[in-house]
């Protein structure tokens, strides 16, 4: 009988999914006739302004998780990476998961451009569920371990992120001044991986990820460019190596690999070590810093969660702030979908009346930010909410190939805004300033804040 008291909740969940599909394709339509009539550029780029952003973005998954949930295009949405023109993207809560979960039905794409980084090897992201997959991973768990997080990672981040709002005077450039040297300064204290400078590390691995997850049209000037930055992270990576082996011992992550290489672990040579590192600070530097800017520009747009959120740093409430953060990274996460290529003929939502088809090598874009607004699965979900379980939250991925360093994130990003937040009056700067500024880039470059002194 359990299933005669979910039924009002089913049926009421429904009724959600409809009336936002309804509303958001209002919302859709009013933007179309506002770029029709609007003035500057074409319209195309008027319509992009208005519905390319988190906002816009929202409403057009919710009206595909209403009338086509699991839409098939004929169209090659990627062209960095080998597929048959074929894009499906799924966007309600339960397929998107599933997708995620199925790695022998959807695998990753990374790969080739993965090699073309280390200069022949994979690394484990662009990897399948074989022995090797397994043997790297658990390397590397044993050298990024979960309890460095409090008693080596969050402190660290909390007192560098602290002495740099202490030293500015009341206007800070968030990227430049605070989260890019925080995060790349992590990778000195902690991976052990300072780079030749942190202007140097922070452009290696901003342009790298570009490369891998971004750069969905195979740029052939960021191609360009990205090799020369991956031969460059090479020979630094591999001197740095060599020279860290004559030093002197130290307990960080690298020291900690070059231990088990000398131990002579399968899959711990000091080439492996090297392409396992490269691609963990590629992960590393660009999302905290990029996350922690989208965050905190997300807050800003909204005063009453924004003051809730400056209270609970000041007041040292960690758990509060954690909340808003990561509620804020709901609405603005990172990347909106994750993909993969059909490893053969299969399909989504089997069983269903959504059900489509899959042909093998077929692109599949699962949109973890439609599931995390999916009413079916979220409750409340267009609402600003700081009760919600962590389980809610899909910032990073999902399944086998979720971030590796999620637990590093999820500590992280509110430690490093804390200080920041708890200043007296903390607002944008006026006019184009207060905004984020990408210089062309995918990730926020510049983002100018005042307050008090």
């Amino acid at each position: 009988m359990q299933w005669l008291f979910n039924l009002p909740t089913a049926i009421w969940r429904r009724l959600l999914l409809i009336l936002q599909g309804l509303w958001a394709l209002i919302w859709l339509i009013a933007a179309g006739i506002g770029a029709l009539l609007g003035k500057g550029g074409t319209i195309g780029s008027r319509l992009g302004a208005a519905i390319g952003g988190p906002e816009g973005q929202r409403k057009v998954f919710a009206v595909l998780r209403l009338f086509q949930p699991n839409l098939v295009i004929k169209r090659k949405v990627i062209a960095s990476y080998p597929n048959n023109g074929v894009t499906a993207i799924a966007t309600r809560h339960t397929d998107v998961t599933d997708i995620l979960t199925r790695d022998a039905d959807f695998g990753v794409v990374y790969g080739p451009r993965m090699e073309m980084i280390t200069g022949g090897e994979n690394f484990f992201l662009g990897m399948q569920d074989t022995p090797r997959y397994t043997r790297d991973t658990s390397n590397m768990r044993l050298v990024v371990r979960r309890d460095d997080v409090p008693t080596i990672v969050t402190p660290y981040v909390s007192t560098a992120a602290a002495e740099i709002v202490a030293m500015v005077p009341g206007k800070i450039d968030v990227p430049q001044a605070l989260t890019q040297p925080v995060a790349a300064g992590l990778l000195d204290r902690y991976f052990g991986t300072p780079g030749p400078s942190q202007a140097a590390i922070a452009e290696w691995t901003t342009l790298l990820f570009w490369y891998l997850f971004i750069d969905l049209q195979a740029d052939p000037d960021l191609d360009a460019r990205a090799q020369a930055a991956a031969a460059s992270f090479r020979d630094w990576m591999d001197g740095h190596i060599a020279a860290r082996r004559k030093g002197r011992k130290t307990d960080d992550v690298l020291g900690r690999c070059l231990a088990m290489g000398s131990a002579e672990m399968p899959g711990m040579s000091d080439r492996d070590i090297r392409n396992n590192l490269i691609g963990l600070l590629i992960g590393e530097l660009p999302t905290l810093s990029a996350t922690a800017n989208l965050a905190l520009d997300e807050l800003l747009d909204r005063p009453h969660q924004f003051a809730a959120a400056c209270a609970a740093a000041r007041s040292g409430d960690d758990a509060t702030l954690a909340a808003y953060v990561f509620e804020a990274l709901r609405f603005r996460p990172l990347n909106p979908v994750v993909y993969r290529r059909a490893m053969r003929d299969t399909s989504i939502a089997a069983g269903t009346l959504r059900r489509r088809k899959i042909v093998k090598d077929s692109i599949v874009m699962a949109s973890n930010l439609s599931a995390m607004f999916d009413p079916l699965a979220v409750p409340d979900a267009p609402s600003f909410r700081t009760d919600r379980p962590w389980e809610t939250y899909m910032l990073w991925g999902y399944g086998m190939h979720a971030c590796f360093g999620a637990h590093i994130n999820r500590a992280v990003l509110p430690a490093m805004l804390k200080p920041l937040l708890a200043q007296p009056n903390l607002r944008r700067a006026e006019g184009e300033r207060g905004q984020i500024d990408k210089a062309g880039t995918p990730f926020p470059q510049h983002f100018h804040l005042e307050f008090d002194t």
